[in-house]
């Protein structure tokens, strides 16, 4: 009667083969957290974008309210002098209840944080109905412009300007 099973060699060969894998792949995984990173800066950059785009497009005040402590923004319609996420938050279909709200912890896995963020003194980037950026929610005033700054664990930072007038984001 015959057995079939794997010999010594057979298995060595298969741990060996494992081991070299895991060697190459493990180092590679550390450099993920830089484009986690990236991921979350190119992530909020756009969706700024498209907050002044879709100012411009309805004729309508938007806003990105920034929140360092939660990590997460949200885009609003601006219809009053304040900002309520149950009241304003844009409607998004795979947001959380259909809200545009985005975590930077479920976009980068938690490698990116919203370090600050400065608009005028506020935590927020207000567009008029012609998409340039304003000082505050009720004001047409043109806002001097801001940024902010998101980091990752590594110590690395990325600023992101947004330009005073046009809203250009850099």
């Amino acid at each position: 009667m015959h057995r079939r099973a794997y010999t010594l060699l057979e298995l060595m060969i298969v741990l060996v083969l494992l081991g070299f894998a895991a060697a190459v792949v493990v180092p590679s995984l550390r450099g993920a957290e830089p484009i986690r990173v990236q991921t979350a800066v190119r992530s909020l950059a756009s969706d700024i974008m498209f907050a002044q785009s879709d100012a411009l497009a309805y004729q309508q005040r938007r806003a990105v309210v920034l929140d360092p402590a939660a990590n997460e923004y949200w885009i609003a319609e601006v219809t009053t002098d304040t900002v309520d996420f149950d009241a304003d938050a844009m409607y998004k279909v795979d947001g959380p209840q259909q809200r545009f709200l985005v975590s930077l912890d479920e976009i980068s896995g938690g490698a990116a944080q919203l370090i600050e963020a400065d608009f005028d003194g506020l935590e927020m980037i207000v567009f008029d109905e012609l998409g340039g950026p304003v000082a505050d929610l009720t004001s047409d005033t043109p806002a001097s412009g801001g940024s902010l700054v998101i980091g990752g664990d590594d110590g690395a930072r990325v600023r992101l300007r947004v330009e005073p007038y046009t809203g250009r984001v850099t």
